[in-house]
């Protein structure tokens, strides 16, 4: 998704509309992403490649009240819970613009691309990933896009062959 990963556009929804139901249909299959988004408030997670009848008892669950999570998923969930219950990710700590930022970075823009995106100069760009950078000591433009990758903030490069 450009601009937002799909936990960051939940959660300004949720802000917005705090009553909606979120109902996330993903390809990540990190129980740890499963768990922020329900720590953010979603009511259904699941997998793109599950089968399109487990997407509708997904939606019909939530309607009902409940929440609902693909079984492909829910033990690795539980062990994520039950080993990070209250846990915060190092990204909780970026600011919007940062996360903003960091995101554009990770998927490869330039910086002065990721300017005119967000409609602010490219040495504000350059500032909020200094600041970064110095916060979470990373040393390198790599390092940087790596701790995107593994905040789940950019999407992980397909392994080549």
């Amino acid at each position: 998704m450009p601009l937002l990963n799909g936990l960051d556009a939940g959660c300004q929804l949720k802000r917005m509309l705090p009553n909606v139901k979120l109902v996330f249909l993903t390809a990540n299959e990190d129980p740890d992403v499963a768990h922020e988004a329900f720590r953010m408030g979603a009511s259904g997670y699941l997998l793109k490649n599950s089968a399109a009848a487990e997407l509708f008892h997904a939606v019909q669950e939530v309607r009902c009240g409940r929440t609902y999570v693909t079984p492909l998923l829910t033990q690795g969930m539980e062990d994520s819970f039950m080993q990070h219950p209250g846990r915060r990710k190092r990204s909780d700590h970026l600011t919007a613009r940062q996360r903003e930022v960091l995101q554009l970075l990770a998927e490869g823009h330039p910086m002065k691309e990721v300017a005119a995106l967000l409609k602010i100069t490219p040495r504000t760009v350059a500032f909020h990933k200094y600041r970064m950078m110095l916060e979470f000591r990373l040393k390198s433009n790599a390092a940087l896009i790596q701790f995107a990758i593994t905040q789940g903030l950019a999407p992980v490069p397909a392994r080549r062959c």
